[in-house]
Order: C-alpha cells, then structure tokens, then sequence
C-alpha cells in the first residue's frame, strides 16, 4: 500500500468550509483527504464523506496525533475518537504531527505506541510529520523503517530541505509535501510565472508538478472548485530538465512554519 500522490489539504479548514471544500474535492476526482486531531475538522470531513456517497474503500484518509495525546494512556483512544468523528473503523495513514523535543517528547516510545495502533488495525499505514533527521533515525532506531510511510514536511520551492530529503529518499521513506505553494508566495515568482507561460499552465500547477516530478506526495488545500481543478491537473503537466533546475534556483530556506514549542532544529 503506497500513499496517494495528490491530496487534499485541509488545515485552517473547519465546520462548513470543511465540509464543502472536502465534497467538491471528490466530485472533481480527489480521493486522498488529511486531516489531524488539532485542525478539529475530522468530524466535518467524516461527515462531507458521508455525504459525498463514495465508498470508503475508494479512499484513503490520513490523520494526526497531536501533542496533547503522547503517553500511552491517550495516544490510542484519541485515535479510536478520530475514527470515530471520520466515520470510520480504521484510516489509512496515522502520522505524529510535531516531534515537540522541547516537551520532553519520547520518540522511541511513541513511534511503538503507533505501531501498536497499527496492529490492532486502526490504521493502515504509519508516519511522522515535521521531523528532522536525527529525530526520523530515531523513529527508525524504535521500529524500523519499514514502518514509518512518510515523513510529511513542510516543502516548497523555496524551502527544498534537500538534507533531509536525500536522507530518507536512502530510508526508503515517502516525502509528503505540505506548504507548497507557501501560503500562495510562490504564486507571483517571476521564474514559476516564466515556465507557466511555456505551458499555459497556473504557477501553482508548477510549483505542484514540480514535487510530483521530485517524487513527492502533495495535498494542496482549497476553497475554490476551479482551483481544487486547477490543483488537480498539475498531474499532468510534464516540466523540462532545465525547468526543473530553475525551480532548484529558488531554494531560499523559507520556512512559513516554525513553531517554537513544537519544530526540532532543523537540518541545514
């Protein structure tokens, strides 16, 4: 089982905007939906799926533990309360949505924690999100890398995080992508707005089919039908080799989140 490479987004989501931008993704053809505990939108998007008639097999549904539930009293009933306000038995990607070091986070212990998870069969699938090398070895050093699917990371063109990609492209880690238009500031880049005029192409299509191209899974969100459309067809847009090389050009460390009391240090 593989993660889907193109998602739906739902951070900063909630109540009916959830619900409506979640059922006009599937009827234009999404099929992979994140969600997470702290985005308090899992309710909104069980019910949009509910509505939408699509079975629940033709899905695939990811969430996240937040913070508030990493000790082994909370870490799986605060799953089993996320399966339960999706509606359904089991999702098929569990990730830990911050590593929060500064909280005194154990990772070996909570990397076995979801694996329990996983055996009991509340989700498919198990990951990290937002976690740097040394924190992913550790992961790895807990269970074993043929465990963990992804490592979901902040990750746009002008934040590449080549370190840490190349070290879990050795892992045999997925990379999901989040952020990658960087709250939209991609979208006006001379260079993106350049290579979309050769395609006739949006430059948030470049930018998405610039990490499809590097191997990414992307879960770009919307409001927007046309642009939930728009989003979509970045599967098909095909950049050049020296395309793909002027998008390397804009690596600039630019990081929209960074939350002190959660991020690790990250890679350089």
């Amino acid at each position: 089982m593989r993660i889907p490479k193109f998602g739906l987004g739902t951070f900063r989501l909630k109540d009916q905007i959830a619900i409506n931008s979640v059922k006009n993704a599937l009827e234009v053809g999404y099929r992979a939906i994140d969600s997470a505990q702290i985005y308090e939108n899992e309710a909104a998007v069980g019910q949009a799926i509910a509505e939408s008639g699509i079975a629940r097999q033709e899905l695939f549904l990811t969430t996240k533990i937040w913070t508030s539930n990493f000790s082994e009293e909370k870490l799986i009933p605060s799953l089993k309360e996320s399966l339960q306000k999706l509606g359904t038995d089991a999702v098929d990607l569990t990730l830990i949505h911050w590593p929060a070091p500064s909280q005194g986070t154990n990772i070996t212990e909570l990397m076995q924690l979801l694996l329990e998870a996983k055996q009991q069969g509340l989700t498919k699938l198990i990951g990290v999100s937002n976690f740097n090398i040394a924190l992913t070895q550790q992961a790895i050093d807990s269970i074993g890398a043929e465990h963990i699917a992804t490592n979901q990371i902040e990750l746009s063109p002008y934040l590449q995080n080549q370190s840490l990609v190349n070290y879990l492209s050795e892992q045999q880690i997925d990379v999901t992508s989040y952020m990658t238009l960087a709250y939209g500031k991609v979208l006006n880049d001379p260079v993106l707005l350049e290579i979309a005029s050769q395609h006739q192409a949006t430059t948030a299509q470049v930018a998405l089919a610039w990490a499809l191209q590097r191997g990414f899974a992307v879960i770009p969100s919307s409001t927007k039908r046309e642009n939930l459309i728009s989003n979509l067809k970045a599967q098909d847009l095909k950049l050049s080799v020296e395309e793909m090389q002027m998008i390397a050009q804009l690596e600039r460390n630019g990081r929209e989140i960074d939350p002190p009391e959660l991020a690790p240090q990250w890679d350089e």
